[in-house]
């Protein structure tokens, strides 16, 4: 018999903590339909505005004319195809790696590299305000996790030398951090990793396709060609697409083929999935105003927020964080958004720390300067009764 429920949603709703989703009736973009009603969205993955890009619905209608609708396996029995190796093939060329390995989703795909990589006899270094596919993935490894502050190095040298007796040592960090929009320091990181010859993972989810001058994410950003054993990645951010994918080394990715759960006891990503993100990987590197055009956005709305008094934490992408601190007042806020005819969602802890809950604004490459004006007049409207 289930226990009582009810009195846990209750307590949820208490705390202003209760969710529940909003139901989209349009294809993703800058502007969504919910309600029926049009409404400007500045809470989506879609950075690059990919999701609905018509060379990614041409290339996935080719696939599915070719390839059908799923491939109804796992990769390891029936379901492995053509267009799967294709994809990885591109994407570790996209990367810089030897290998690449796709996962139905990112999640799967933290949750499958970290206990293939290190168990009860090693040690986890993770940063303070990694992803909960992290956390998950350090959990079921079994092996010991130590927290170092968040982006703090030395804090994390200090606990590198003095947590030494494990047979493999592992550094995990967010590329790009997902709720606060900051950059994890990559080249400290790679020093630090190799002085203590530590394994260095990278989940770069939210970096791909944005950062660096090719879009490859935070390691060509920051100039960094070697020294990131394992990076993660996914289709569901600025590609527009879907899955989660492992790059590095040739033999990282065959014992993945060999060890991973997440990758053995799953069916493989749907072959319009892995065309469609083809489709993207393409733009990405032919065209860069794409990349231009978000930063354009990014610039424009933290210079004007910030001159609005509003905390942004220091965000250094377009992933900005208007930090407001209790759950009810920024849920609130978020509401009075929402009758204005903007969807931007609130924050609240588990995702952040207690206190910190906040808007998680994103933009796109085609948000326009319209749709840019109408996000800064509400956020003045709304900074202007901030009580």
């Amino acid at each position: 018999m289930l226990p009582d429920l009810e009195q846990e949603l209750q307590d949820l709703r208490t705390h202003d903590l209760f969710r529940a989703p909003l139901e989209i009736e349009s294809a993703q973009g800058p502007r969504v339909v919910i309600d029926g009603k049009e409404r400007l969205l500045f809470c989506s993955n879609n950075y690059l505005g990919l999701a609905n890009h018509p060379a990614l619905k041409d290339l996935a209608r080719v696939a599915l004319d070719t390839f059908g609708c799923g491939t109804a396996a796992s990769r390891l029995i029936s379901g492995n195809m053509s267009i799967h190796k294709e994809l990885e093939t591109r994407l570790a060329r996209f990367l810089g790696t030897d290998s690449a390995l796709s996962f139905p989703t990112g999640y799967m795909a933290n949750l499958g590299v970290i206990p293939v990589l290190v168990g009860p006899k090693d040690i986890i270094f993770s940063d303070q305000l990694n992803h909960r596919s992290i956390i998950d993935g350090c959990r079921l490894s079994r092996a010991k996790t130590v927290v170092y502050r968040h982006c703090d190095t030395d804090h994390l040298a200090e606990l590198l030398s003095t947590e030494t007796d494990y047979r493999r040592k592992l550094i995990v960090t967010d590329g790009l951090f997902s709720m606060d929009g900051d950059l994890a320091p990559l080249p400290e990181l790679v020093t630090l990793s190799r002085d203590h010859n530590t394994i260095l993972m990278v989940d770069d989810a939210h970096g791909t396709g944005v950062l660096g001058p090719g879009g490859r994410g935070i390691h060509e950003h920051f100039g960094i060609t070697e020294g990131i054993d394992v990076l993660m990645t996914a289709g569901s951010k600025a590609l527009g697409t879907f899955g989660g994918f492992i790059a590095g080394s040739r033999a990282l990715t065959d014992l993945l083929i060999n060890r991973s759960p997440s990758f053995i006891y799953t069916t493989a990503l749907s072959p319009d999935t892995c065309s469609a993100t083809l489709a993207a990987l393409d733009l990405v590197e032919e065209d860069p105003s794409y990349r231009e055009r978000l930063l354009s956005n990014v610039n424009t709305v933290t210079r004007e927020l910030t001159s609005l008094g509003f905390d942004i934490m220091n965000s250094r992408s377009q992933i900005i964080p208007v930090l407001v601190g209790d759950a009810g007042r920024t849920m609130d806020i978020s509401r009075r958004l929402f009758d204005q005819g903007i969807f931007l969602s609130g924050i609240r802890p588990p995702t952040v720390p207690q206190g910190e809950s906040r808007l998680r604004l994103t933009l796109m490459s085609n948000h326009s300067e319209d749709d840019i004006s109408r996000l800064l007049e509400a956020m003045a409207g709304v900074r202007d009764n901030w009580v």
